[in-house]
């Protein structure tokens, strides 16, 4: 019965209605997989699924186990394609007295998040992010119980010799990242000590701001990041040359050392993760080479062309490959492409004429059509034994590219009103009878089968 007010609900065309119906009663799926992984995919019948009524899907979960064997024999692997991560235990230096156990959930977390296979994928939106919020959390743990809040050099660079073979025991690969055992020490601040932090920060005020930050508004109507860019330069404002950038990031670190004394380790790990998130989707991490050939092809035109669609085409296929980014991300690189097209000449809307969306600039999955954008707020790679790795894609519909107005970016924002994107309606309803796996089986098809139908 509830998965026909599932399928009620999946407003659609009325062969996908039938189909989930179908697939429902059947209570069998059959779901081929990669000889390496095991071959029986995982179930579940109590996960609760909540569906939102007015038809739009939630993000969607990709995992292996959902996803089709992959068909072409002999070739390489697209760099999606799931392997389970290899783990030994680890050798460690001895001279790094600390008790990893004590944050083993935020090492598991920057484990999974680094994980060798998709690491240099998501090292600018999920995995470096993370990692730098380990360090952070680190070094609060290490130095709780003493009057510093950084580590010594020798000792610095023994615990992070041991982070990172702890993290790469675990299959991670954290050397995508540029973080350093300097991170660890509060560089060149001139405030390292809890009495001196104390007696110059407004703690009070720190804390207040940064121990519960709203997610919706901190990046574009900031409360924690304000107050920690204060905090550090209150403390590096006792140094002799206060306006040094570096020594102002030195002591950034430091305030973040102080909040994750004070905070605990998730809600710590939660906020430093987002305000990561407003810093990386203020940018496009994607490299651009001179698009001379789409220039060329696209010049003065004003009507669709098989020539400059091909040529664009081409070219944005070897820059996906680069890289998921994030919805954010992907509207300030459309934008960043298309103002190198205006520069060369091409005033036309050639996103419009050659339907160019904006998945189109994030790494495709299992062939074309099948573009991941990641959410703009804090995401993880999920891993278990049974699926492997799973994340979070959002906008799974295709969203046109947004062509700039003029060949500047000076006064882009993603916080004007018209640049905001919209949210995701949520449902207060909940279905038990259609399980979570099998759900998101339906809603994989129906993006990779129905939606081209009605386009």
């Amino acid at each position: 019965m509830d998965c026909i007010k599932a399928a009620t609900l999946l407003k659609g065309s009325l062969w996908f209605q039938l189909f989930v119906l179908t697939v429902c009663s059947s209570n069998l799926l059959y779901v081929m997989s990669e000889e390496k992984l095991p071959p029986s995919p995982p179930t579940s019948t109590s996960q609760l699924v909540s569906l939102p009524s007015s038809g739009i899907f939630e993000p969607i979960e990709i995992s292996p186990s959902v996803l089709p064997h992959y068909p072409f024999l002999g070739k390489t692997l697209p760099p999606m394609y799931p392997a389970f991560p290899k783990t030994y235990k680890p050798v460690l230096t001895g001279k790094c007295p600390f008790n990893f156990s004590s944050i083993s959930n935020i090492i598991e977390k920057t484990a999974s998040d680094c994980s060798q296979l998709l690491a240099p994928l998501v090292a600018n939106v999920i995995c470096c992010p993370q990692f730098g919020s380990s360090l952070h959390i680190f070094q609060g743990h290490f130095t709780k119980s003493l009057d510093v809040l950084v580590l010594e050099n020798s000792t610095a660079d023994d615990c992070f010799s041991d982070i990172v073979e702890v993290l790469g025991s675990r299959g991670a690969n954290s050397s995508v990242c540029s973080f350093q055992s300097s991170n660890l020490t509060g560089g060149s601040c001139p405030v390292k000590d809890v009495n001196t932090f104390e007696r110059t920060v407004n703690t009070s005020k720190l804390l207040n701001a940064c121990s519960v930050i709203d997610h919706l508004k901190e990046c574009c109507r900031s409360v924690c990041q304000p107050a920690i860019a204060e905090a550090a330069f209150q403390i590096s404002s006792l140094a002799s040359d206060s306006d040094n950038i570096h020594l102002l990031n030195d002591c950034k670190g430091v305030v973040f050392s102080w909040l994750s004394r004070k905070l605990p380790s998730e809600a710590a790990d939660s906020a430093f993760r987002l305000l990561a998130a407003c810093k990386v989707n203020k940018v496009c991490p994607l490299e651009f080479k001179q698009p001379v050939e789409v220039i060329k092809a696209c010049r003065n035109l004003g009507a669709p062309s098989p020539l400059c669609c091909s040529s664009l085409n081409s070219y944005i296929a070897g820059v996906q490959r680069q890289m998921l980014i994030t919805n954010q991300q992907a509207i300030i690189c459309a934008s960043v492409f298309g103002s190198m097209l205006r520069k060369g000449g091409v005033l036309t809307d050639v996103y419009e004429l050659c339907d160019v969306d904006l998945k189109d600039f994030s790494l495709q999955a299992y062939g074309e059509e099948a573009g991941c954008l990641l959410r703009s707020m804090p995401a993880d790679v999920v891993y278990d034994n049974s699926s492997g790795f799973s994340f979070t894609c959002d906008l799974s519909d295709n969203i046109a590219a947004p062509w700039p107005s003029s060949s500047s970016m000076a006064s882009f924002s993603l916080c004007a009103p018209e640049m905001s994107l919209p949210a995701l309606p949520t449902s207060q309803t909940e279905y038990p009878g259609c399980n979570g796996f099998l759900l998101d089986v339906l809603i994989f098809m129906y993006v990779l089968f129905v939606l081209p139908l009605n386009d």
